[in-house]
């Protein structure tokens, strides 16, 4: 059966609940017009618009591969929103947010991951690592796992750290090759014993078609804001689409290096 292609929902914020206050991006938790509340992260907060762009195709990547996401959105934030907030440091980012942002179902209830209580089978550890390393994902450590339990399952929530090579000026050719170091300290690698199997299952999915439905998704506003390169809007989604391409066909270099570091913590 052919996979939907994705689609995100517009909504407008109408309430402004909380802030958490989490990092410093000061995401918040907000209700719009459809009448159910969001995470709401900020186009103005300190990463600018990659770190939504990472928050996207990540979210939308794992979908795909059958990890559970919250159902991400656009988020219309208004000019008059933050007028009567009182907090001058929420108000300026309020301001600095105007437009277009991004929102993830806010999971009302879950818990946060602890993998001294929960134990994750080896398959979805290893469908996990496996993703984190192709979407070079640093945020998934025992100090903050960036999981939730809802419902009893297992949720992945926060991905704006990810994708980093658009924040390093290096050549994304070369950085599309590179292991990933980072996941040495990854909090479910001890449990990632398939990984081979999960490499060979999820390069078959994440066709270059299904990742380019994923690259288009990304609004033009983003990708003009914070962009020194003079690039296009059209250039830069090419660069996403062709770093994941080329990370996926040498998967075997993270693979392989992830297999390394689980065998020296075991």
């Amino acid at each position: 059966m052919p996979q939907r292609q994705p689609e995100l929902r517009t909504v407008n914020v109408t309430r402004y609940v909380t802030p958490l206050r989490e990092g410093g991006s000061l995401p918040a938790i907000v209700e719009a017009d459809d009448d159910f509340l969001y995470v709401l992260k900020f186009r103005g907060a300190g990463q600018g618009s990659k770190a939504l762009i990472a928050e996207l195709i990540a979210g939308e990547l794992a979908r795909m591969l059958g990890l559970k996401i919250p159902e991400i959105v656009f988020v219309t934030l208004d000019a008059a929103f933050g007028r009567t907030e009182p907090d001058e440091e929420i108000q300026d980012l309020l301001r600095a947010s105007e437009g277009l942002n991004l929102g993830l179902h806010y999971l009302s209830g879950a818990i946060t991951f602890d993998p001294l209580v929960t134990t994750v089978d080896a398959r979805l550890a290893s469908e996990i690592v496996w993703f984190d390393c192709l979407i070079t994902n640093v945020d998934r450590t025992a100090r903050n796992t960036n999981m939730l339990i809802w419902h009893k399952e297992l949720w992945l929530i926060d991905h704006g750290a990810a994708l980093y090579f658009h924040h390093s000026g290096q050549p994304w050719e070369e950085q599309a090759l590179r292991p990933f170091a980072p996941i040495k300290d990854h909090v479910l690698l001890p449990r990632a014993t398939e990984l081979d199997a999960v490499d060979a299952d999820f390069r078959q999915r994440l066709t270059p078609d299904r990742i380019e439905s994923v690259v288009q998704l990304i609004p033009n506003e983003w990708l003009v804001t914070d962009d020194p390169s003079g690039d296009s809007p059209d250039e830069r989604r090419r660069i996403y689409a062709r770093f994941l391409d080329t990370r996926l066909a040498n998967s075997h270099h993270f693979v392989n290096a992830a297999n390394d570091a689980r065998k020296v913590l075991v």
